[in-house]
């Protein structure tokens, strides 16, 4: 039985389409092998479906979003936090993941360097993605690299299958540094063979130093104990990107409709690579799935049912008057145009325990120049807090709580709808997206964080100021107090804040060594807190493929 599962996993090796010509199941095995291009497009054809499954497992674990109820979609159980070895997303991510690094693998073992500069290109592009998949293989599944690399497990390294397939006996997993290490190798020999200077859909040399300065970001520990020469090397590749004057930061006004523009058009200039998609990929139904349809209904297509969470909705009105470009990705789904007040406040059992927190949402009238709220048929006076933002104070059940005024909004089991539209409207279509791997942003936050791990807490700050500038006219910091702490908040702020609902978010905490909180409304357990040295941080390697594994493949715990 195992056997059968064996050659089925190598028949899907050969199935994934071609991204602009037929099916790569129209052509034999030998013709497949003896074309370079229909081998890389093979291995592009493959994100498609792992990056759905890349971004869900990426931002669900965080506290950029919340759900209003519960859904027997796998992805809910990076919400939910309870997660089973039989998640068929994590199935899928785990076939896809290692369906690129099969190709990729097979495709430098078939063709030789150095017959010219169209095929070192290739090749190198087949090792920057060979690179990248055990890069989200590993921070899915194996600890955060600042917990013992060394004895700590991470997936197995299989670059392509053997000549030989009697007694088939594959390796158990690396460790997490091994992993690493392959990650390393993988990107450095890409960046060393790609020259030409291609559209963001493909991947560059500026996409492998993008990518590195990432994963040495990753290996360079914690506020608390750095590694500075990894740091230093985060700083080395995005200054190499910064420098190439291959990429420029999209001005504020084009900033603000990222999410419009194809990753490879004309206007974006940011987007380093992006897995691309295209509207021919999809039906009407197909968006309803598709992660955009997961955050947002737009002219009546998609779920709209995961919501930006009260917390990063709390970061966002900390700009005043609503300058924020990053505002540009909510879109709140009004009921009326009726002048509200809403605020979230805590709940307590009979037992006048703290069990969680609900919204609350009531029309806003006038009385002898004073404003009022109404809640649960009974009125309460609020107190301006910053007329800019339009928040208020109100005192509630014996307690005081911050709030905001807007229009009357749709309420969905109890949870205004704000509707996140970050992976939504590409070229006009209402869920088209093209998932980002790389932008020159996280260059100067990488360099950022990097900074303050080195102890230089004045660039750390130019850094952040370089983002926070675009996205916040006259937003950038000063006069602030250049320490570790002061410094380190701004940075992780900032970080989020730019790269909320782009997959970074449920990593960036745990890699960093804090504490996920999530003391906000909705459906998940608001009261649990998870540790960077808890178990679930990572997710269970699939039953599926541990049962059909040629070899030992050791389970998380």
């Amino acid at each position: 039985m195992k056997k059968l599962a064996i050659f089925a996993l190598i028949a899907t090796l050969f199935a994934a389409c071609d991204i602009d010509r037929n099916p790569y199941s129209y052509y034999t095995k030998d013709q497949v092998t003896g074309d370079l291009d229909i081998m890389l497009n093979g291995c592009y054809a493959s994100l498609k479906r792992w990056s759905d499954n890349m971004h869900y497992v990426g931002e669900f674990g965080g506290d950029n979003v919340m759900k209003q109820a519960r859904s027997t979609d796998s992805w809910f159980q990076f919400i939910s936090y309870m997660h089973m070895p039989t998640n068929s997303r994590m199935k899928n991510f785990w076939v896809d993941s290692y369906k690129v690094i099969s190709q990729s693998s097979d495709l430098i073992k078939s063709f030789s360097e150095g017959q010219s500069a169209d095929m070192d290109q290739k090749i190198g592009e087949a090792y920057y993605l060979r690179g990248m998949a055990y890069f989200y293989l590993c921070r899915t599944f194996g600890r955060p690299y600042y917990q013992s690399p060394e004895t700590n497990l991470g997936v197995p390294v299989v670059n392509g299958l053997p000549e030989n397939m009697d007694d088939l006996n594959l390796p158990d997993r690396a460790t997490v540094k091994e992993t690493y290490d392959q990650i390393i190798s993988d990107l450095k020999k890409a960046e060393s063979l790609m020259k030409a200077e291609k559209r963001q859909a493909f991947a560059t040399k500026g996409a492998a130093q993008a990518l590195l300065s990432r994963v040495y970001l990753y290996m360079s520990g914690t506020y608390e104990n750095p590694n500075t020469e990894y740091a230093g090397e985060a700083i080395h590749y995005a200054d190499q990107v910064i420098n190439s004057g291959n990429f420029e930061l999209l001005n504020r006004a084009n900033f603000s409709k990222l999410n419009e523009m194809a990753p490879d058009a004309n206007s974006q200039t940011e987007t380093i690579f992006a897995v691309k998609r295209v509207s021919s990929e999809f039906s009407t139904d197909d968006y309803f799935s598709c992660i955009g349809g997961m955050y947002s209904t737009i002219d009546g297509v998609g779920w709209g049912e995961v919501y930006a969470s009260a917390d990063i909705m709390d970061v966002l009105y900390e700009a005043k008057g609503f300058n924020d470009a990053r505002w540009s990705f909510i879109r709140p789904n009004y009921v009326s145009d009726n002048d509200a007040f809403r605020f979230v406040a805590e709940v307590y059992n009979d037992a006048g325990e703290h069990t969680g927190y609900t919204y609350y949402q009531g029309l806003t009238s006038e009385k002898s120049a004073a404003l009022y709220v109404t809640i649960q048929d009974k009125e309460y006076p609020l107190t301006l807090l910053d007329e800019e933002n339009k928040s208020y104070t109100i005192s509630f059940n014996g307690k005081e709580y911050n709030g905001y005024r807007g229009k009357e909004m749709v309420l969905n089991n109890g949870y205004p709808q704000f509707f996140i539209i970050k992976c939504s409207l590409q070229d006009g279509e209402t869920q088209l997206h093209s998932p980002i791997i790389s932008r020159l942003a996280e260059m100067y936050l990488n360099k950022a964080e990097a900074y303050v791990k080195r102890g230089d807490y004045a660039n750390a700050l130019a850094n952040v100021n370089t983002v926070r500038g675009r996205a916040i006219t006259g937003g950038e910091y000063s006069n602030v107090t250049l320490n570790k702490e002061t410094v380190s908040k701004l940075v992780d702020k900032e970080r989020r804040l730019e790269f909320a609902w782009e997959a970074h978010r449920t990593p960036d905490i745990y890699r960093l060594g804090q504490t996920l909180t999530r003391k906000y409304p909705g459906i998940h357990n608001q009261m649990l807190e998870v540790k960077a040295t808890d178990d679930r941080v990572i997710q269970f390697i699939p039953n599926d493929e541990i049962n059909a594994y040629p070899g030992t493949l050791t389970q998380n715990p």
